[in-house]
């Protein structure tokens, strides 16, 4: 599938950019009907906040991870639309947005932490669909009946990207339903998104075609500190 989804004169829209606006604008509706203790206008304002870290972050990140091709590339570290944004990176961008506007609107971290991963999920199952699109992040050779073949790669790979899409939507079921129940305390579901992220991407890792860092990925690495302080909190705030 072409990356372009179309073009009007000298700009290219890609359906990786596609995704992530229709993951914010998602957000960006839901957020205020599911929000308890915060105001529509109050959630509504966050965004200006949350849109710039979470990206800045996830840029940042990805950048970091990636320069020894942006060092001689400089320019297109600006390129966000061509794909590139990590996860990790972005997570923390949101959550120091987060922390600041709490701060200053009087808001309970946790009030606003909880009902945000909620949609963050959906953002991010649209995000690998993305990444799928681009051919990137894909695994490693399979002779599975669903492996996917990208552009300038060798043989059938593992479509990852999708295992992860499907990965997050089973996490935006879980959160939404654990919200719903209302009889969780503060930061139960914020921490119940971090342990579900966290536990199955540390094993998705395991098929895919990324650079290894003393026998495990960069996700693997973060993704075990980030499941054991989770599970830590979740059992202190069951």
């Amino acid at each position: 599938m072409d990356p372009v989804a179309f073009q009007i004169g000298n700009i290219v829209i890609r359906w990786y950019g596609i995704f992530y606006v229709l993951g914010f604008l998602f957000a960006y509706w839901v957020t205020p009907l599911l929000a308890r203790n915060i105001s529509k206008k109050d959630m509504q304002d966050f965004f200006l906040y949350l849109i710039p870290f979470s990206i800045m972050g996830g840029r940042l990140a990805y950048v970091i991870l990636n320069w020894s091709y942006y060092s001689e590339n400089l320019f297109q570290i600006l390129f966000i639309w061509n794909g590139g944004m990590a996860f990790h990176g972005g997570l923390i961008g949101a959550v120091l947005a987060a922390l600041y506007y709490c701060k200053k609107k009087n808001i309970h971290f946790y009030d606003l932490a909880d009902v945000l991963v909620i949609p963050l999920a959906i953002g991010l199952a649209l995000g690998r669909l993305g990444n799928y699109i681009n051919g990137e992040l894909y695994g490693k050779v399979t002779n599975f009946p669903w492996g996917a073949s990208f552009e300038g790669v060798e043989g059938l790979r593992h479509p990852t990207q999708i295992y992860e899409s499907l990965k997050n939507l089973l996490i935006f079921f879980v959160v939404l339903r654990a919200y719903k129940l209302k009889k969780f305390r503060r930061g139960f579901v914020f921490w119940l998104f971090i342990f579900m992220y966290s536990f199955f991407r540390f094993f998705i890792e395991f098929l895919k075609d990324v650079e290894l860092y003393s026998g495990l990925t960069y996700g693997q690495w973060i993704s075990l500190p980030l499941g054991v302080i989770s599970l830590y909190m979740l059992n202190k705030l069951k």
